[in-house]
């Protein structure tokens, strides 16, 4: 049975065959009853007054003489006049008094008179009466009182449609049958067959035609632009719309798989850039070591000094890149959060340009700090921010010749504080600088120990605050970011004492 009505055209096909005969047998019973209904009020209304023309031309019906024989021969001539109608006499109480009917036919020897009284009346037509000769049929009739000294003594009741009729009216139906069925079947086929058609065309076609894209998309690689349109002109607008979130499903996807495939070669190349950059210091300390163990007796005290501390160096550079490649992938893949509290960025950067004195001073440099008294408190991760200065001073440090200076400025813009890392060296070539905090920097064979990673988390550390480092253009290198100002609410939130 599933797999009889296992597609949406069959499964739509059977229910509405389903719709289709229950709605035709539904409106069949209902016309059949309501022309039943029509033509039993036709019937009704045409001989209305025939029992009162009975009462009128027959007056001694009423009379004890008349309830006999000649009674039942009176009966039996109007009916072979009219074979239709059957007669009977009743009293006011419904008990039938004298009738005409063939011995055995008569089934019941009281009828209501209640629709006798609705019938007298002028109730609407039609109105059905019990029928003496079935014990549980109603028929239309005619009804009129024979009244005696002003009192009612009975009634002339006249079912108007008798077993005759009923027999000649079943043996059409019985003839007629057949004929209705087969027009039914065929009238029921061509109207399937539209239906199905319509059905197919505006449905189940454009469904299969999106279930074959679906399976497209499933099958091969999504493309951004489809490389069919379909004719959306007839579909129904919830086929439109669902075309159209398959289609840009697809773009979305196709664009999410190029992101994924320029992704993965970029991390490659990355890790063989990384791998390249930790092969040539650990080769140097291999090197070194190894020298030492091999040269031992024919190396003075001073050289051997000398090759330790190559390779120390080569160590901390090794060790350097190690905790920067930790920290940038903590960053990038959300391990770390700011903890945002307020502080005050002049003592900060204080504290860092004092870290990193030594560091100048060994290259002859100088650094330079314009003044930051009054400043604001801003609200960031002191620690993170810490890491950002430490960053762009190192970077400014290896990147300037000797004998230059180094600037670290801030000041209020706005709501935020701006801070600003430049210097007087040769600056950065135009080409590098649309890529210089991403990985692509790092891609085109530069080494890494020339301050990639280092660029890379402060980009990373102010994203996670909501900013963005930038390449100022001027002479040298000038990096410029921005923290937001600590608010009122905000514990500690107070303006930096001046002098401080």
């Amino acid at each position: 049975m599933t797999r009889l009505f296992g597609t949406l055209s069959r499964r739509l096909a059977a229910l509405f065959l389903l719709l289709l005969v229950s709605g035709g047998a539904l409106l069949a019973g209902v016309q059949v009853s309501l022309t039943r209904n029509y033509g039993n009020a036709v019937v009704q209304q045409l001989s209305a007054g025939l029992a009162q023309h009975l009462v009128r031309q027959y007056p001694r019906l009423a009379d004890e003489g008349m309830a006999g024989e000649q009674t039942r021969a009176l009966f039996n001539n109007l009916m072979a006049v009219n074979p239709n109608v059957e007669l009977y006499l009743i009293d006011p109480q419904g008990m039938i008094i004298n009738d005409a009917a063939p011995p055995g036919h008569l089934k019941r020897q009281k009828v209501s008179v209640e629709p006798v009284t609705a019938f007298l009346h002028g109730d609407p037509f039609p109105v059905y009466g019990d029928d003496p000769r079935q014990l549980h049929g109603k028929k239309v009739f005619s009804a009129a009182p024979f009244i005696t000294q002003g009192k009612v003594r009975g009634y002339v009741y006249v079912i108007l449609q008798g077993e005759h009729y009923s027999a000649l009216h079943a043996m059409a139906w019985q003839h007629n049958i057949g004929v209705m069925v087969a027009a039914s079947l065929v009238l029921l086929l061509i109207m399937l067959l539209i239906l199905g058609g319509a059905t197919y065309h505006w449905v189940a076609r454009p469904v299969r035609a999106l279930e074959r894209r679906v399976r497209q998309i499933s099958l091969a690689q999504p493309r951004v632009t489809p490389a069919e349109e379909p004719d959306t002109r007839s579909m129904a607008q919830e086929l439109v719309s669902l075309w159209q979130g398959v289609t840009l499903m697809e773009a979305k996807i196709a664009s999410q798989w190029a992101e994924l495939a320029q992704e993965t070669q970029e991390r490659r190349a990355f890790l063989a850039t990384v791998s390249h950059d930790l092969r040539t210091p650990l080769t140097a300390i291999h090197g070194y070591i190894e020298s030492i163990l091999l040269l031992s007796d024919n190396l003075s005290d001073e050289e051997k000094r000398q090759y330790l501390e190559i390779a120390l160096s080569e160590s901390r550079k090794v060790s350097q890149m190690a905790q920067s490649l930790f920290e940038l992938a903590r960053l990038e893949y959300g391990v770390i959060t700011p903890d945002k509290t307020p502080f005050s960025l002049e003592d900060l950067v204080q504290d860092v340009m004092q870290k990193m004195t030594l560091a100048a001073q060994t290259r002859n440099q100088r650094l330079q700090v314009e003044p930051l008294a009054g400043l604001p408190v801003v609200c960031a991760d002191m620690g993170m921010i810490e890491r950002v200065l430490t960053n762009l001073l190192d970077n400014a440090i290896r990147h300037t010749p000797e004998r230059s200076t180094i600037a670290v400025r801030a000041w209020l813009s706005s709501e935020n504080v701006t801070i600003e890392v430049a210097d007087n060296g040769p600056g950065i070539p135009s080409e590098k600088r649309s890529q210089l905090f991403t990985r692509p920097a790092l891609l085109k064979g530069e080494s890494l120990s020339r301050g990639g990673l280092g660029l890379m988390v402060v980009h990373q550390i102010l994203q996670l605050h909501g900013s963005r480092i930038e390449l100022v253009p001027c002479p040298g290198a000038c990096f410029r970011f921005t923290l937001p100002l600590a608010t009122q609410s905000q514990p500690g939130a107070l303006t930096a004492p001046e002098g401080a």
